[in-house]
């Protein structure tokens, strides 16, 4: 595993997830305030990198107009990644 800070439109994420709107304001609050504190979580497949959490602080990063966010990435094969869609 490795941190890397990655392109926001770089990242494929596959599942919808509903929005905890006071979350997603208190992140971006926190976010202009102190940066980023947590990275967010990335599979590395084949050269793409898809991401299955951290959905409020992509959401809060993308309405600060951030074009970058912090993520920890993990290297899997696409047997893994076809597990993590289902």
């Amino acid at each position: 595993m490795r941190l890397a800070v990655l392109p926001l439109a770089a990242i494929r994420r596959p599942l919808e997830r509903s929005l905890d709107e006071a979350k997603v304001a208190a992140l971006m609050a926190s976010i202009a305030a102190e940066g980023q504190r947590e990275p967010i979580d990335v599979l590395e497949v084949d050269g793409q990198w898809w991401g299955f959490n951290g959905c409020h602080r992509v959401a809060a990063h993308e309405r600060l107009g951030l074009p970058t966010i912090q993520a920890r990435i993990r290297r899997a094969t696409p047997q893994v990644l076809r597990m993590h869609m289902l």
